[in-house]
């Protein structure tokens, strides 16, 4: 089954019935009073767990960053209903973002929630012994560097404490440390996660080894560690855990991004959503099911297969037109809705910054998802997929200047995959397909705005992006005021 991602709010909930048992006067007088409190937990391998699982539940909350991932790059617009309809997803898409932004502080938020979660374990990692405590450990680490990368990408330098919870006051005294510190410390955490995982998981969407090899390959080659991405990606691929879904057995490749394709022998680490819980827009990272995708649903749509949606972040005609005709990647990644009502009777209302396209990959199918359909569908986030991971071992060799041929091998891979022939150039002509094929294979799923600045290639695809600050986010302005001038915002803001 899969891990539960609500422990934190089920926490509450038994702290609640311990303190309705036994309501009667005399009970109480018979009875030791028993809390638990944050300093005096961690006393057995069930405590360690669900403190686990209340960092993973934060990852939930990062449907943000895909969106805006997106929505920041040259492969969407913002979308929504009108100019005003989200206004900090407005700003970002045309770079006119500022320090004030309710959904750049998201991002800050919640990815420094997870950062506190980890912490909070790792302050407490030696507190109590048992067996498979290194494990838990481990995958404690593995989702610390996740939720720094995250902050590192948007914001560049960012505090860091070690493994202790941040505390009020820190803002005034903990410099934002170096993005090579930064970088230092989530390396450490995944070479400990890799050394201490294996490549099962315990659970349907708990981090493996996999997970750690394939983001500290990422993370190497965000930094140009060319060859320390090579090496480490490499070895992911010659571990033989992983393949490209749709090349093996009875799997289609079609099915990718639906349900049956969740949790594949493709997905090197997935974030779990469900529909069983509803949600509302009073707390949106409440939600247990995925609320990017109800975002980027057809507006007023009624019609086979989707739910309607809110119709933000629309893919561009250019990305569309990209793909060859006989990529099979092109109209299983993005909705053509022009053709699919006139193929199905479909209806719907154009948006804002209409395209007559929509990210196919994460619209939202019709289900039995409770409370409010936008907030609550369960599609699965594919965070790290095999197919990203033979891109970045082909872009590791290729621009390393390591082995141009094993790099075209694992181009071929994906292009194969996809119904594509093989691609035999090397040198500068490899680097560009590379980037090609990533772009395309990758569309939809918040990765190209970070490809475009990491090759230094965003301000010419990107409208309104200023070199020298746009390549970073700005630190939220309440952030910048609580520092009481310990923290200098990123430059250009």
């Amino acid at each position: 089954m899969k891990i539960k991602m609500s422990i934190i709010k089920k926490i509450y909930l038994f702290l609640g019935l311990v303190m309705l048992v036994g309501c009667t006067q005399d009970f109480l007088d018979e009875t030791e009073e028993y809390t638990i409190d944050s300093e005096n937990y961690f006393n057995s391998e069930q405590e360690y767990y669900n403190a686990l699982v209340g960092a993973y539940d934060v990852l939930q909350s990062t449907y943000v960053n895909v969106l805006l991932g997106e929505i920041a790059s040259d492969n969407t617009l913002s979308g929504g209903e009108s100019a005003t309809d989200v206004i900090g997803f407005q700003q970002v898409d045309e770079m006119t973002h500022t320090p004030v932004n309710d959904n750049l502080d998201d991002v800050w938020d919640w990815n420094f929630a997870g950062v506190q979660r980890a912490n909070y374990i790792l302050e407490n990692e030696e507190k109590t012994d048992f067996e498979g405590r290194d494990r838990i450990i481990a995958e404690t680490r593995f989702l610390r560097a996740y939720f720094t990368f995250e902050l590192v990408k948007w914001f560049g330098p960012i505090p860091i404490k070690g493994d202790e919870r941040f505390v009020l006051g820190d803002e005034n005294s903990i410099p934002r440390a170096p993005v090579s510190e930064v970088y230092a410390q989530i390396e450490s955490d995944l070479q400990y996660a890799i050394d201490n995982m294996d490549y099962s998981a315990p659970q349907v969407g708990r981090a493996t080894r996999g997970s750690a090899q394939a983001l500290l390959g990422k993370a190497y080659l965000y930094q140009d560690k060319f060859q320390e991405a090579a090496d480490v990606l490499n070895e992911l691929i010659n571990s033989g855990q992983y393949h490209l879904y749709g090349t093996v057995g009875d799997e289609d490749y079609t099915n990718l991004f639906n349900q049956v394709g969740e949790n594949s022998a493709e997905s090197v680490f997935e974030i779990q959503y469900t529909g069983e819980e509803g949600a509302g827009f009073g707390c949106l990272q409440c939600s247990e099911g995925n609320v990017a995708v109800g975002f980027q649903g057809i507006r007023n749509y009624t019609g086979p297969l989707f739910e309607s949606g809110f119709s933000f972040n629309v893919p561009v005609e250019e990305v569309y037109n990209l793909f060859s005709e006989n990529d099979i990647r092109r109209d299983y990644s993005i909705l053509d809705i022009e053709a699919w009502a006139e193929e199905t009777g479909a209806t719907y209302t154009e948006g804002y910054k209409h395209t007559g396209y929509f990210n196919r990959k994460y619209l939202p199918r019709q289900n039995d998802n409770a409370g409010d359909a936008n907030l609550t569908q369960p599609n699965n986030y594919r965070a790290i997929r095999y197919a990203d991971v033979l891109l970045m071992a082909a872009e590791a060799l290729n621009r390393g200047g390591i082995n141009d041929q094993l790099a075209q091998q694992y181009l071929n891979m994906v292009r194969n995959r996809a119904g594509l022939g093989d691609f035999v150039g090397t040198g500068s002509a490899l680097t560009e397909q590379i980037f090609l094929d990533r772009r395309l294979e990758m569309v939809g799923e918040g990765h190209r705005f970070f490809d475009l600045v990491r090759t230094g290639r965003a301000a010419d695809n990107i409208d309104g992006f200023q070199t020298g600050k746009n390549e970073l986010f700005p630190i939220p302005l309440e952030e910048i005021e609580f520092s009481n001038g310990n923290w200098e915002q990123n430059p250009g803001y």
